[in-house]
């Protein structure tokens, strides 16, 4: 299956080289850019899988090798390249199979990703503190760009809340299947007796919305200031910097008051009030539509617990595609790939298997 769509891309890659190379299209800027980009795509796709193929070669000659080996010494060596191997091919694979994913018109689009303690108390809000330092290492990882948005500090240095605007290439793309709830399971600092404690954190995944995707009319606003409350400072609690915007028509509520201008809040908590409307927005076609898909967790039911962070055992595990891996630590630190790439694949074969 994967070797016939690859070779029916390879094909049109041809094509496209060829057309790339027309007068015709060097005199048409944007036919030329639309070419370009697509022959990035397909290259991205040709090297995967040329240099998947040289993996599948060198499998089979080592295997071959350990058939006719007598040296024990050497079989071991075999051995040990046959596992390299084939944990390279599986990475390739899943690479691979992610680049068979059909760009989507949203890859790209800028997000505005929130995080919320649930329940759990406290070891929550700090589970949100280690989520949102996840996330950050990840968009570092991948050259994307974070902005704070708004925050809201707990008393052990946890947040109750945090939202951060996410930009760069498929940033939508990759954090769309984040969304949902977050269970962690590990020994609070606060525990004594060195019991582990169960808590969890609700992600929500944003589209940051262009002017075409909801027009907010003035007169449906009702803008409120008040004074900040929390860490900041004397200046930041004296002065009526923060902004609470509704929307009223739709009842949404947004709040933000981390920068002292009250200029800067407003636009920050226009900003965040723009992407709700608007994921609502969506959210009511799609339920219209009657095909609204289960991955939707960010802006519907967010009781869905979607994946499991167990501390003590360092492991991580995916139930939406049961890929339980055991690197924890790493992926606190950011290294979340192999969660992301697969969430594409496998939701992209889910939206088949339904059409």
């Amino acid at each position: 299956m994967i070797r016939e769509k690859v070779q029916k891309l390879l094909a049109k890659l041809k094509v496209v080289e060829e057309a790339l190379s027309r007068p015709e299209t060097l005199n048409d800027q944007n036919l030329y850019r639309s070419l370009n980009q697509e022959y990035s795509y397909l290259s991205q796709v040709k090297e995967a899988w040329e240099y998947l193929e040289k993996i599948f070669v060198s499998l089979d000659e080592n295997r071959s090798l350990l058939l006719s080996e007598k040296d024990p010494e050497m079989i071991q060596i075999v051995k040990e390249e046959i596992a390299s191997l084939e944990k390279e091919q599986a990475q390739y694979q899943m690479r691979l199979e992610n680049l068979l994913v059909p760009p989507d018109p949203n890859d790209s689009r800028d997000i505005i990703l929130e995080i919320r303690a649930g329940t759990g108390g406290e070891e929550a809000a700090l589970f949100v503190a280690d989520c949102v330092r996840m996330y950050k290492c990840y968009a570092s990882f991948k050259g994307w760009k974070c902005e704070n948005l708004s925050a809201s500090e707990s008393d052990l240095g946890g947040y109750k809340e945090y939202i951060m605007a996410i930009s760069g290439k498929d940033v939508y793309r990759l954090l769309q299947h984040e969304a949902g709830t977050h269970r962690v399971q590990r020994v609070p600092t606060t525990e004594a007796q060195g019991r582990i404690h169960t808590s969890a954190v609700t992600v929500a995944v944003l589209l940051e919305p262009t002017e075409s995707d909801v027009k907010i009319e003035e007169k449906d606003l009702r803008i409120e200031t008040y004074r900040a409350s929390g860490a900041g400072g004397q200046h930041v609690n004296v002065t009526d910097s923060a902004v609470r915007i509704t929307h009223i028509p739709t009842g949404t509520v947004v709040a933000c008051q981390d920068e002292r201008s009250q200029h800067k809040n407003k636009e920050k908590a226009f900003r965040l009030l723009s992407a709700k409307v608007a994921e609502e927005v969506r959210t009511k076609q799609q339920k219209e539509q009657a095909k609204i898909r289960s991955v939707q967790v960010g802006s519907g039911d967010r009781s869905e617990r979607i994946r499991t962070y167990n501390f003590p055992q360092n492991r991580v595990t995916d139930h939406r595609i049961e890929l339980t891996l055991y690197k924890l630590d790493r992926v606190m630190q950011g290294d979340l790939d192999e969660f992301t790439t697969a969430l594409v694949s496998y939701f992209h074969q889910q939206n088949l298997a339904s059409i």
